[in-house]
């Protein structure tokens, strides 16, 4: 039932704001929570998730890949890097991110072609990581972002993606400051959004909004939503050391999570 009352709250929001839902992508993000959680979700229509640790995230997509890959016609799985990324982990990453949403210095951008292009020659990618460059709404860059009241940075780190081999540049992702007014934020973030818009012909994205804020973020133009709590509800305080293997006694029952909605999120 969670999963249901978000798409309707999400469609709600996007009603509200005079938007299709369908322009925007709900992003579960299940950091800490086990493989099975994935698949249950990943049954329900589910094609998208987000990950903010490199190691973890490597272990459960091969968990999960091992179960799907004994389902016939299993729709694939796009993951999303959501968390900040160390210089040392982006080769890592670049082999199995679809999408990364905090990238905000030259350096990581490097990075990140580098493992991109590796990974694309040798055959473990198809295509380029999808880039959403994180922008600071207070300037504070030691929580990640470029301060987006230095306009020249943003746009030479975008120009710095939209021109690095084996990346795309595909938006703006930017998070509400601790105690900051949801609707200020967002509002910031998208002006920003449309004048970096303005350099380029393709439609950018703009990542945007979790479990508390999403209807804000929808209503200044977010295209994509990183939600958890609302979805598998609180997460567990720590990683777990081993990713839960996927059998039957490890998959809760279905009427008290996922499958029917699931516990009701960086990241979310």
């Amino acid at each position: 039932m969670a999963l249901a009352a978000l798409r309707a709250r999400l469609e709600q929001a996007a009603v509200a704001a005079g938007r299709a839902a369908d322009e925007i992508e709900l992003l579960p993000i299940t950091k800490f929570f086990p493989a099975s959680d994935v698949l249950i979700l990943h049954g329900l229509g589910i094609s998208a998730f987000g990950e903010s640790r490199e190691q973890e995230a490597s272990a459960k997509i091969a968990e999960v890949n091992r179960n799907l890959s004994v389902e016939q016609n299993a729709s694939p799985i796009r993951w999303h890097m959501v968390g900040r990324i160390q210089r040392n982990k982006a080769r890592a990453v670049a082999r199995w991110a679809y999408a990364a949403h905090s990238v905000d210095n030259a350096k990581l951008v490097a990075a990140l072609s580098r493992g991109a292009v590796q990974a694309l020659d040798e055959g473990v990618r198809t295509a380029p990581v999808r880039v959403y460059v994180q922008v600071s709404l207070d300037g504070d860059e030691r929580r990640g972002g470029v301060d987006v009241g230095r306009p020249q940075l943003v746009d030479e780190l975008c120009a710095a993606v939209h021109d690095a081999a084996g990346l795309e540049l595909v938006g703006l992702m930017g998070i509400p400051p601790l105690n900051w007014d949801a609707e200020e934020a967002f509002a910031r973030l998208a002006a920003e959004h449309a004048r970096v818009q303005e350099g380029y012909s393709h439609r950018l994205g703009l990542s945007a909004g979790m479990s508390g804020d999403l209807e804000a973020a929808v209503k200044h133009g977010s295209t994509c939503v990183r939600v958890g709590t609302a979805l598998l509800g609180p997460r567990p305080l720590t990683s777990p050391a081993v990713v839960t293997p996927v059998t039957p006694s490890s998959q809760t029952p279905p009427i008290t999570r996922a499958s029917e909605g699931s516990r009701d999120e960086h990241t979310a």
